[in-house]
């Protein structure tokens, strides 16, 4: 099952997601707002968002068997990747009935109603939205953070439509225009959300490195562990859901032990996890005098060049030394 600190999380928001939706849905029908309607429309969204996220958190936590000896945690970006897809079409769909409202605008009745509606369905979403950022941070879980973000742009949005109705009501309806462009607005809001949570997932599913900041904590690791007349290379890192994985190969003399080539690996390991707790790490061991040991791998030579950038770079900040003079 699904552990209950992460599923806990979920199904509050779906019943937030439940509640906010017909509370908006409501807003639109006392006052006929299209920003009002762009704004149920992404948080029908987000209830769709949050039943799939509840869906790829059970499956994410099934264990491995014999056809999934990594896991199944990779179905967290084909959620959120999916989420993403949903979010743009919806976002394309409400993009053109706000530029028809903007082209013909409509009178909007009971706009107190309506922005007294939206500000409680907003400061649900808010403080649930904190509840879902503070778990998925702490978990390393993407669909929690990918709900929670969802959340958050409602509320974000949801302030945007209620300052546009405040407008039109303080103009007596002059600016009837402004409701309309406000729609579009939360449209292309929405857009960017789901074209961000789509990339996301792509680079998820394409195996993205970690970033450069963890890269550089596990190399730290690597490098204070290595003992004399030993190297490694070909460094990969990855991340499926919450789990990161990192490989490398570690060289090592030919006359080494096994037992101490062993010793060395444990140690190394060790020192990784403990720079980023809760790694896989997966060391291949290879006798440095060999030629082959630097052919097995495309990552080598790419190494070795950004080596020599680097080396170059130190050189090239390195003080010129003083001029002598010929007397």
């Amino acid at each position: 099952m699904v552990e209950f600190r992460l599923k806990l999380p979920i199904l509050l928001s779906i019943l937030a997601a439940a509640v906010t939706l017909v509370l908006k849905w409501t807003a639109y029908f006392f006052t006929g707002s299209a920003g009002l309607l762009s704004d149920a429309a992404e948080t029908a969204v987000n209830l769709m968002a949050a039943l799939t996220a509840l869906f790829s958190l059970w499956y994410a936590s099934r264990p491995v068997d014999p056809t999934h000896t990594y896991g199944h945690e990779k179905i967290e970006y084909l959620s959120s990747g999916l989420e993403g897809m949903l979010i743009l079409v919806t976002a394309a769909g409400l993009a053109w009935y706000d530029a028809q409202r903007l082209l013909n605008p409509r009178p909007l009745e009971a706009l107190g109603v309506g922005v007294t509606i939206t500000l409680v369905a907003s400061l649900i979403n808010f403080v649930v939205a904190q509840i879902l950022l503070r778990v998925g941070k702490r978990h390393q879980s993407i669909v929690l953070e990918a709900d929670g973000r969802h959340l958050m742009s409602d509320v974000w949005t949801s302030c945007g439509v209620v300052a546009g109705l405040v407008l039109v009501w303080l103009t007596d309806h002059r600016y009837l225009w402004v409701d309309a462009v406000v729609g579009l607005i939360v449209a292309l809001a929405i857009a960017y959300t789901g074209f961000d949570l789509v990339w996301r997932s792509f680079n998820g599913l394409m195996d993205h490195a970690l970033p450069l900041t963890e890269q550089g904590a596990v190399r730290r690791a690597i490098e204070g562990c290595l003992q004399p007349g030993m190297d490694y290379h070909a460094l990969r890192t990855r991340r499926a859901g919450s789990r990161r994985f990192a490989d490398f190969h570690l060289l090592v003399p030919g006359a080494l032990s096994v037992r101490r080539a062993h010793d060395v690996t444990a140690e190394i390991e060790e020192a990784v996890r403990a720079a980023l707790p809760g790694i896989e790490v997966t060391v291949h061991i290879e006798p440095i005098e060999d030629r082959k040991a630097y052919e097995d791998s495309e990552l080598v030579p790419i190494e070795q060049a950004a080596r020599r950038a680097a080396s170059q770079a130190v050189q090239a900040k390195a003080p010129a030394p003083p001029a002598t003079s010929n007397q």
